[in-house]
């Protein structure tokens, strides 16, 4: 799997929106997030593992 980056743009409850340099919007549960996590954060998706960058 490649790597993937992607930037928090909002966080609602349990819940962040992330969009991808791609273009691609997802959401992902807060407590599968590093610890940090915050609206604007850079994060990095590699081997299904979220790094804050």
């Amino acid at each position: 799997m490649e790597p993937a980056y992607y930037t928090v743009q909002t966080i609602n409850g349990d819940y962040a929106y992330l969009i991808s340099d791609a273009g691609v919007e997802i959401q992902v549960a807060m407590f599968l997030l590093p610890d940090g996590t915050d609206v604007d954060s850079r994060l990095l998706f590699e081997n299904f593992e979220w790094t804050l960058l």
